[in-house]
């Protein structure tokens, strides 16, 4: 399973990228193993659109699969400044491409995400689940 290095994660299977751009805008997904775990996609619920707020470790959304529902957390907390549309349409493209077509909204960043895991730290904590 593929844990990008790059990428930052948050406890609740959400990824980040972005952290160090200058314009303070990061993208947002849920990462391959989520994805694997949850199974086929089927639908995809965003509660916030853009210019709304989100906070971190707050619900923001919904994803349905054959298997379950699980809420979508937002990792930062900052203003909304873009949804990717097409995973709404089509979210199967969360499970062929998490970490690139299936980016799920992007977050212009109001506070610093303090507890954000590194690729090493998520990989432990997905080996331990």
């Amino acid at each position: 399973m593929s844990v990008p290095e790059q990428l930052r994660y948050s406890e609740e299977h959400e990824w980040v990228s972005g952290l160090d751009g200058d314009d303070g805008i990061v993208t947002i997904g849920i990462t391959a193993h989520a994805a694997d775990a949850l199974g086929e996609i089927v639908y995809l619920e965003l509660q916030p659109s853009e210019g709304d707020a989100v906070e971190a470790g707050e619900p923001c959304g919904e994803v349905e699969s054959t298997k379950s529902v699980s809420d979508i957390y937002s990792p930062v907390s900052g203003e909304v400044t873009a949804v990717n549309s097409a995973v709404v349409d089509e979210p199967k493209v969360i499970n062929d491409d998490p970490y690139g077509e299936g980016w799920i909204f992007k977050v212009r960043v109001s506070d610093e995400p303090g507890d954000l895991l590194d690729s090493v730290a998520y990989e432990k904590l997905i080996e331990e689940a």
